[in-house]
């Protein structure tokens, strides 16, 4: 496919864009469009010179009121850049509509491999390095949660106090807004979690979706970079663990069907890489933060991850995404993720 046959990039306007506010950028520019995400676009970018960013937008057509916020991402990864954890280079936002149909932003190009399940994880490292990347990954999480908001300029990102019962209230609205069809367990555990809300000990910027799916592991066993802040607030910084725990599978383990329709094998199922409880334990001897009542952040995340990917979903049936889908896989995935929320619940009894 051509750079003139992207969709979502109208190549002549974007190239004078970036020639008159990026830095070094020389024309021609190639752009392609970098598979597996399924919210906002991204797209790799190559220079004349060879050189490489990132451009981000929304995707195509309409979207609800105040998602796919650009700017917002854009003020984000410039400030979480200068602290300690790692964040591709924030390098410009265009907010002109005029120049590409919608805002976009422009990063450093970050090389990295992003592990998806365990057999890439398995290809890219030994044992001893899963065990390192591993650990990485929960110093950087208790670095980023170490932030102070107001120091990086992300102290107005939103309300630091009450996450959990603003983040129950958006994503039942979410919920409400883009589900297909009836599923009571979303009820029920929404139900189980607004009576029963940890109270929050103090506030930090919260990724929303830290998992080994959104960095860049570098050929160091270390995160090159953490991407895709698009849900990221201020708030309960245990609801990143809680994410992160779900997402941590322990060898012979699979999670909730995945949108291939096949079980979802997590990078962390390959030999090597630290327990759930290791992690868990190493993040409060970093943070002094109790995690005693982790497992209700985990069912919280699983209810909310079922929001999202329903969202997500709708998207596609509208054909907003730029692609098409299996979505008789999201259901099922949607499913999974509901069902194991109720088991999580369960286990708060």
């Amino acid at each position: 496919m051509s750079s003139e046959d992207v969709p979502g990039i109208h190549p002549e306007r974007v190239t004078d864009w970036l020639c008159a506010n990026i830095e070094g950028a020389s024309a021609p520019f190639e752009f392609s469009l970098i598979t597996g995400g399924h919210s906002n676009l991204t797209y790799r970018v190559e220079d004349a010179k060879g050189a490489v960013r990132v451009l981000r937008r929304p995707p195509l057509g309409a979207v609800i009121a105040t998602a796919h916020d650009m700017a917002r991402e854009h003020k984000i990864i410039s400030g979480v850049g200068r602290t300690t954890v790692p964040v591709p280079e924030a390098l410009g936002l265009c907010e002109d509509e005029g120049v590409n149909d919608a805002p976009f932003y422009i990063m450093d190009f970050v090389d990295g491999v992003v592990l998806t399940g365990a057999d890439n994880a398995e290809e890219s490292y030994d044992e001893a390095q899963r065990e390192a990347l591993g650990v990485d990954v929960i110093e950087v999480l208790a670095a980023l949660h170490d932030v102070d908001p107001d120091t990086v300029g992300l102290g107005d990102l939103g309300r630091k106090e009450a996450y959990l019962s603003r983040q129950l209230a958006r994503w039942r609205t979410q919920w409400e807004k883009t589900k297909t069809r009836e599923l009571p367990a979303m009820e029920s555990v929404y139900e189980a979690l607004q009576s029963d809300i940890p109270e929050q000990v103090g506030a930090a910027i919260v990724h929303g979706d830290y998992r080994l799916g959104n960095m860049l592991s570098g050929a160091d066993a270390r995160i090159a970079a953490v991407i895709d802040w698009e849900l990221c607030t201020l708030g309960d910084p245990l609801a990143d663990l809680g994410y992160l725990l779900n997402n941590w599978a322990e060898p012979n383990e699979s999670g909730p069907v995945s949108r291939s329709g096949d079980a979802a094998v997590s990078p962390t199922s390959a030999a090597g890489f630290p327990s759930r409880e290791r992690m868990t334990a190493r993040y409060q001897e970093l943070t002094g933060r109790s995690v005693s009542r982790i497992a209700y952040y985990r069912a919280f995340q699983y209810w909310r991850l079922a929001a999202i990917v329903e969202g997500v979903m709708s998207r596609y049936l509208k054909g907003v995404m730029g692609a098409e889908a299996n979505t008789d896989a999201f259901r099922q995935q949607i499913d999974g993720l509901a069902d194991a929320a109720v088991e999580m619940v369960r286990s708060l009894d």
